[in-house]
């Protein structure tokens, strides 16, 4: 199982937000790539990027951080936040972004969706964030009408990288990951689905794995240090760590 250390950025720095608030921010560090490098130093393989400016403005806004992170960490970073067109894609994607991921454009504009897919074949992932089930967009400030699984089901044909799930109700709460939603997403797809959102400890950690989920992205628990990074490899049955590491 993937485990994928959050960095969102937001004017510039590295922050969280509380269920997708921007009313409602700690900043954690000034500086996105001193963030990564500590993250990769502690044994983080992937990263999992956010623009939080761009996810409400509809433009990209961080991309000289996002670009900086990408060429000095060198591992593969899934980008996100506010890509709704072929040139943001291919702007990130020619930055080094292993993985561009999708959300609001995909759910207003679903056969230009489709046609990114299949332009960039396992390089773009679809973002599904929910509230109540239902899928919410332009940087979770208007809920659709639309839920979920449908969402999901829609694409689930086209060659997709990943479906990344995040019950906005859990994010940045430290509550716990809404697991029974995620794997009801899974199950109702061949995509692989990375969960978001609420994971506070080692064993939230191991149940996404025993759940049969593809991978989770951590944030907060990790910021405030309830989960360390070496015991989220550990859970995940990831190897890289014996029983006797410090964590």
């Amino acid at each position: 199982m993937e485990i994928w250390p959050a960095i969102d950025i937001l004017r510039g720095q590295c922050v969280r937000l509380w269920q997708g608030d921007y009313e409602r921010v700690t900043v954690y560090d000034s500086c996105p790539v001193k963030m990564a490098r500590y993250w990769v130093d502690q044994g983080a393989d992937r990263l999992h990027l956010v623009d939080l400016d761009a996810a409400r403005e509809g433009i990209v806004v961080n991309i000289d951080v996002i670009k900086q992170v990408i060429e000095e960490i060198k591992v593969p970073c899934q980008v996100g936040g506010g890509v709704r067109s072929e040139e943001t894609i291919s702007q990130l994607l020619d930055r080094g972004a292993g993985r561009v991921v999708v959300g609001t454009a995909a759910v207003r504009s679903p056969e230009w969706f489709r046609r990114m897919c299949r332009k960039f074949p396992q390089r773009i992932a679809l973002g599904l964030d929910a509230r109540d089930g239902q899928v919410a967009v332009e940087g979770w400030t208007h809920t659709t009408q639309t839920a979920a699984v449908d969402l999901a089901c829609r694409f689930a044909s086209e060659p997709l990288g990943a479906i990344i799930f995040t019950d906005i109700a859990t994010d940045g709460t430290l509550s716990g990951p809404n697991i029974p939603a995620a794997v009801q997403l899974q199950e109702s797809v061949r995509v692989p689905v990375i969960v978001s959102g609420g994971v506070r400890s080692a064993e939230d950690v191991r149940r996404i794995a025993e759940a049969g989920l593809a991978g989770c992205i951590i944030g907060r628990a990790l910021y405030e240090g309830t989960l360390s990074l070496t015991e989220a490899i550990r859970a995940a049955g990831l190897g890289r760590f014996s029983d006797s590491e410090e964590t």
